[in-house]
């Protein structure tokens, strides 16, 4: 009778090729995770609440829903519509959530508007510095303003094209119930 060398037949290769197998796995599961410039961990401070002055000088992570984008000389400031964040920083954009409160963000540079445009979803990690006084129409608004160091635009999502209704035109023949019998035409999705 023949015996294995290995002692252990083909149990033997699975038992010695799985830990290749299982780093290989973590590795490229590590790889879907998203890393942003925005990702970490930070304190719970919301816009509304930095209003008080008592967390000026702490780093935070807002994000929301883009108002304006106000390029100056040295630094381009951005208006935004505070929102609640998800654990990687995305603003969440669902109907009904509530507002986190308005807030202006000031980073060196130059930032295009036509790219930072209305609308958009953007996250900033920066140092609270304080409140500005700006106006929404008549209303003096209270802004908590933000010097950022990291800026990030959400990319939008992509758009699904419509479906689309196909002409045909066929024959039929059969015999089974309910089956159509002769020349004909329809429409058919196509996607």
């Amino acid at each position: 009778m023949f015996k294995p060398i290995h002692g252990g037949g083909p149990m033997w290769m699975i038992r010695k090729k799985f830990p290749a197998i299982a780093l290989t796995a973590s590795a490229l599961l590590s790889g879907c995770a998203t890393i942003t410039p925005v990702s970490g961990n930070f304190p719970k401070i919301a816009p509304e609440q930095a209003q008080s002055g008592r967390d000026d000088g702490k780093i935070v992570r807002w994000g929301g829903k883009l108002i304006e984008t106000q390029p100056e000389e040295h630094q381009t400031c951005f208006t935004v519509l505070g929102e609640p964040l998800r654990h990687n920083g995305q603003p969440k954009s669902e109907k009904g959530e509530a507002h986190t409160g308005r807030f202006l963000a000031c980073t060196p540079g130059f930032y295009d508007p036509m790219v930072y445009s209305s609308g958009r979803n953007i996250t900033f990690v920066g140092r609270v510095v304080g409140v500005v006084h700006h106006k929404i129409g008549q209303f003096n608004y209270l802004y908590s303003k933000l010097e950022a160091g990291a800026v990030y635009l959400w990319p939008l999502r992509p758009i699904k094209p419509p479906v689309q209704e196909q002409f045909y035109m066929g024959v039929g023949f059969g015999n089974y119930p309910g089956w159509w019998y002769g020349p004909g035409w329809g429409f058919w999705p196509y996607w």
